[in-house]
């Protein structure tokens, strides 16, 4: 009877009638049924994306889930006892962080409260996550608040994570399978998920603006330092460069416009020259910001962690789109190439991108496409497989991704070359695991020409500065659980030649996290080394720089990877003239 009452309540907000719910949750009724054509009285189930959409999705958020985690483990330490599970869902609605009670993960699964689960509201109707992302207000939807019947037994208290750029980028989910009745009920889990996405934001920024003075104000000087509510970031001219989402009410209470690129000057008496003044070592309560508008803050500013660089003729450094931005950690090279792929990113020139096997060059060309085009379609061709390439002349406009270049027969490139005469709505970007100078030799000119507008090379694992973050960053995606290596196991990661790269990397890992039977992993746990040939001393000399700073001089370390000993190493040093950094 009840489901009958949800259905028929349902039916009386279509006709305009007040039946006491949040005018949020009317008004998303009625999308639900007048946009998405849904029907109430249907139980759907949770809708679970596959495995490698999740992994795609985690890929995209993994510098936020990142920044966020440990204030989200703090979270769930609050809330645990109390039965809440906490979802971290993207901006698509998509779960892909998650905090819950092991001893119901199987109720939590069926309920969609778990890694996976799609909450958008056209998919899952009126919810936490998806209602959120639709409104971009922090929202509860409260048991029959729901709009599918399979959802109804639920209360989900959910808020919007915005970037610095004040763009909604993910959000935070709080959720219960079973809770008392009244809806205040869940006044608390409000409190506590607007608190922790405030501090999410706060983390964020200072990740993001390094090189920024950062202004943090509040209404309170108690809590100035320790909790502030809201904070911009500000580059040397006093302009505002990144902000969290409190910003504009602490700042602009009566305004709605972004403050990115206002001057700070233009909101209170202050300019960058009276930062230092606002930095610790003078009482809080004396660290005072008169706003235009007559009103009074506490302020307190932080100093950029690196000198700030001359910025004349040359624009300001920005952070790279989500997507590019977590495919690297601190590697020099790698960020260089990146900081190249976000800049061509928005143009329709054609990319090549090479690299030896399993080095990431699908999931670059990936994270170029949905930086610039959300809302457009990913073709993927598989050139050694490839043959009629006719029918994608009338496909969906996006990225056309080709895998491969090198192995297309003559018959294929002739046929490639129709193919872009006739498809100006494809975006090219291609792949090699050839140096394109030897694509060059082998492939007809007029299409190799077609294909290579711009060309981009990912490194390989022997050469990355940024093991431990990339073996990290693979581990998380992984297990939920803080499992970890042992220094042991680590370090024989790092040793290894990975002649399958990033792809061999993860092989290993899925094994290792497979094997293991505590929270550490172990040597035990790690699969065998593939053998790996010796290189030639001649190709090991073109690169043998790159790699030593690879393994941070560590010649041991380097002779594993290259598959000789430690004194083969030091001989060919000596003979390419090479030492150690000072």
């Amino acid at each position: 009877m009840f489901d009958l009452d949800h259905v028929e309540e349902i039916d009386r907000v279509l006709r305009g009638q007040d039946t006491g719910r949040d005018r949020l949750v009317s008004d998303s009724w009625q999308r639900c049924v007048e946009t998405y054509g849904m029907d109430p009285s249907r139980p759907d189930p949770a809708h679970i994306v596959t495995e490698s959409e999740l992994r795609e999705h985690r890929e995209q958020s993994e510098r936020l889930i990142a920044t966020a985690r440990s204030g989200l483990q703090e979270l769930f330490r609050q809330v645990a006892g109390q039965n809440y599970v906490l979802l971290l869902a993207d901006a698509k609605g998509v779960c892909v962080d998650f905090f819950g009670d092991p001893r119901f993960e199987d109720q939590l699964r069926e309920a969609g409260l778990y890694l996976g689960s799609n909450w958008t509201e056209n998919l899952a109707g009126t919810c936490g996550v998806g209602s959120c992302i639709v409104t971009g207000e922090a929202i509860t939807i409260h048991q029959s608040d729901h709009f599918g019947l399979a959802h109804t037994p639920l209360s989900c208290t959910a808020a919007p994570i915005h970037d610095t750029k004040g763009e909604l980028v993910a959000v935070l989910d709080i959720s219960l399978l079973r809770s008392p009745s009244p809806k205040s009920s869940q006044n608390l889990a409000m409190g506590l998920v607007t608190d922790s996405v405030r501090r999410v934001e706060m983390a964020n920024l200072m990740a993001m603006t390094r090189r920024d003075w950062v202004l943090r104000v509040s209404n309170s000087p108690e809590f100035l330092e320790v909790d502030p509510e809201a904070a911009v970031a500000l580059d040397g001219s006093g302009r505002i460069v990144g902000m969290t989402s409190g910003a504009r009410r602490a700042l602009t209470p009566e305004g709605d416009g972004s403050l990115i690129g206002a001057r700070i000057d233009e909101l209170m008496d202050l300019t960058v020259d009276d930062l230092p003044d606002l930095m610790r070592g003078r009482p809080s309560e004396e660290r005072v910001l008169r706003m235009k508008d007559g009103r009074g803050l506490f302020g307190h500013a932080i100093s950029p962690q690196k000198p700030l660089r001359s910025r004349v003729n040359r624009p300001r450094d920005t952070a790279l789109p989500g997507a590019l931005g977590s495919l690297a950690g601190a590697d020099p090279a790698l960020e260089r190439m990146l900081g190249q792929a976000a800049r061509l990113a928005p143009t329709q020139i054609p990319l090549l991108i090479s690299g030896e096997t399993g080095t990431g060059k699908e999931k670059l060309a990936r994270a170029i496409h949905v930086s610039v085009a959300t809302a457009r379609v990913f073709h993927t061709v598989r050139c050694a497989t490839a043959a009629d390439l006719a029918a994608l002349q009338n496909s969906e406009p996006g990225t056309l991704f080709l895998r491969g270049v090198e192995d297309l027969d003559a018959q294929t490139q002739a046929n490639m070359l129709a193919l872009l005469d006739h498809a100006p709505h494809l975006r090219i970007v291609a792949s090699c695991r050839c140096a394109p100078g030897d694509l060059a030799d082998t492939m007809r000119p007029d299409l190799y020409h077609r294909l290579a507008g711009a060309v981009l090379s990912m490194p390989p694992l022997r050469h990355r500065t940024d093991m431990d973050w990339l073996i990290d960053r693979l581990l998380r995606r992984r297990c939920t659980d803080d499992l970890r290596l042992s220094p042991a196991a680590r370090a024989e990661l790092k040793s290894r030649a990975w002649a399958g790269n990033i792809r061999e990397l993860e092989s290993a890992l899925d094994v290792a996290v497979a094997l293991c039977e505590g929270r550490v992993i172990d040597l035990p746990d790690l699969p065998l080394a593939q053998e790996r040939q010796a290189v030639t001393e001649h190709s090991e000399q073109e690169d043998l720089e790159t790699l030593m700073a690879a393994c941070g001089w560590n010649m041991a370390q380097a002779g594993r990877r290259l598959g000789v000993n430690r004194s083969t190493v030091l001989r060919r040093l000596r003979k390419a003239g090479l030492t150690p950094p000072e």
